[in-house]
């Protein structure tokens, strides 16, 4: 597993190899067979509701030795886990060494108690395990050097920033208009601290819980078409929008190679506060009325009745494949040549890894409000500047 880790790019330091290869893994994947708890991509679900939805779960390996790797720890220092499985937490200890602290911290009773026999079983018995609502953070054993938060986050809680040292860094799957990235946030010095990141990773979570849990809303346009919208107070014209999916599409080609669709993808979604998450059916594909790409959904640009989202066709010479737009409604041509516009600015400019900087601007609860490249939170907001 390490070797694999090793080779996509995950692992990158001898320490977080080291901690990897000593941690027993299957004894935290209980029941699971060892091909299960040791393949690198594999995440396992530890606890579901009702109704099958996953509340707990065994992250991969790949998304745990990646998060490690952006919070950079170090032997001595003390760190806090939001959501406990107790492999990470194992992991964390071993980074820190007997002169740190790793503590880790859940919602549920069942779950801590479980990581807590884990952790026993594999011989980490100096890990704490605290029951409670991660919103407050651990008071009472702050600071904190580092902050992993292994479940969705919304927003970064202000007890978070409160109990961060002043050399600290949190590193939180922070969910932004439908998107998750792993962000690496680090304290800046100063009497309004922020948090800056350029250090951000692809990935998906079990959303939090508690007080800080948030739900984006999903506006249904027609059957088989919802968009996922971030902004509870954005409105549409839902029965325009239902009209426009049957309309004549038009289709605009950028001549913009498509390539990196996940930083393509960010760069979109933060670009306008109108680009929203479109989700179709497979149905409506096959019926030639949307692109396959609405099927895992797929930033949509919305005004009044019209929208348009993205698409892509073979082209050689764009080295491959070509980004497009696809547009519907009475003002089709121009959220077309809008979308087209940002598709063309980021192949020209911002086409590659790493190409954003981040930065979490703690605010008056609920004052916030969202515009061009700032996504609106209710404690902040979400900067972005692309270089």
């Amino acid at each position: 597993m390490v070797r694999e880790l090793r080779d996509l790019g995950a692992i990158t330091s001898d320490s977080v190899a080291g901690a990897v290869a000593v941690v027993p893994r299957h004894l935290f994947a209980v029941g699971e067979p060892l091909k299960a708890a040791y393949a690198a991509n594999q995440a396992l679900v530890i606890k579901r509701d009702e109704d099958g939805t996953a509340l707990s779960s065994l992250s991969a390996t790949h998304i745990q030795a990646v998060m490690l790797e952006q919070a950079g720890i170090e032997p001595g220092m003390r760190v806090l886990e939001v959501g406990s499985g107790g492999y990470n937490a194992a992991l964390i200890a071993e980074l820190v060494g007997k002169n740190g602290a790793s503590i880790s911290v859940d919602i549920d009773a069942e779950i801590v108690e479980r990581a807590r026999k884990c952790l026993d079983a594999a011989g980490y018995e100096q890990v704490e395990v605290v029951q409670a609502d991660a919103v407050a953070g651990v008071p009472g054993l702050a600071p904190f050097d580092r902050i992993i938060v292994t479940a969705g986050a919304w927003d970064i809680p202000s007890a978070w920033l409160d109990q961060l040292s002043e050399r600290g860094r949190i590193v939180v799957p922070l969910r932004m208009r439908g998107l998750t990235r792993s962000i690496a946030f680090d304290r800046t010095s100063g009497p309004e601290a922020e948090l800056v990141s350029d250090s951000y990773r692809l990935c998906g979570f079990v959303p939090m819980q508690g007080a800080s849990a948030y739900t984006e809303r999903l506006v249904h346009v027609t059957e088989g078409l919802a968009l996922r919208v971030d902004d509870q107070k954005q409105d549409f014209d839902i029965d325009a929008l239902a009209a426009a999916v049957r309309s004549p599409r038009l289709e605009v080609w950028s001549g913009a190679a498509f390539d990196l669709p996940d930083e393509l993808e960010l760069f979109l979604a933060t670009n306008t506060p109108e680009m929203v998450m479109l989700h179709g059916s497979k149905d409506l594909v096959d019926q030639g009325l949307l692109a396959l790409s609405v099927t895992r959904g797929v930033p949509a640009l919305v005004s009044g009745g019209s929208f348009a989202y993205r698409t892509k066709r073979p082209n050689e010479e764009t080295g491959g494949f070509e980004s497009g737009v696809l547009a519907h409604g009475p003002d089709a041509e121009e959220v077309a040549a809008r979308y087209v516009e940002l598709l063309r600015r980021w192949a020209s400019d911002h086409q590659r890894r790493g190409a954003a900087r981040i930065a979490y601007r703690p605010m008056p609860a609920g004052t916030a409000e969202p515009s061009q490249g700032v996504v609106a939170k209710r404690l902040g907001t979400v900067a972005f500047s692309w270089t």
